[in-house]
């Protein structure tokens, strides 16, 4: 994986556990050097159940925007752009219908990363 890529992974339940996946990912694909990341204020972000594997992993770093901040975080602005890209006034029938246009929307996203980039920064 490149780094100027977005990495997602797709779970059927957003817990602590889907974000250990998560963060296993990014240990794999960045195997090398110190890895900060960005967080909102979310309890899976801050649970004691990631603590060990934290501590397993310390060149992971998690540095958390302060509480009520959306607009400091370029990830909602990416969600944003998902919903109406993919989302909005759209209906599908079935929910794999909806996971390949999520996946083919982050394909898009990730082919073009300075322009991803530009558009998701422009908010600041």
């Amino acid at each position: 994986m490149k780094p100027e890529q977005v990495h997602h992974r797709e779970e059927e339940k957003a817990d602590v556990a889907a974000f250990i996946r998560f963060l296993e990912d990014l240990l794999l694909a960045y195997p090398n050097g110190k890895i900060a990341m960005i967080l909102d204020n979310s309890r899976i972000h801050h649970a004691t159940e990631l603590q060990p594997f934290l501590k397993e992993h310390p060149r992971l770093h998690l540095v958390f925007l302060p509480p009520y901040s959306p607009n400091l975080n370029p990830v909602e602005g990416l969600w944003l752009w998902l919903k109406s890209d993919v989302v909005n006034n759209v209906f599908f029938e079935k929910f794999y219908k909806i996971k390949l246009h999520v996946s083919q929307f982050m394909k898009r996203v990730n082919k073009h990363p300075m322009e991803t980039i530009d558009r998701l920064l422009v908010r600041f």
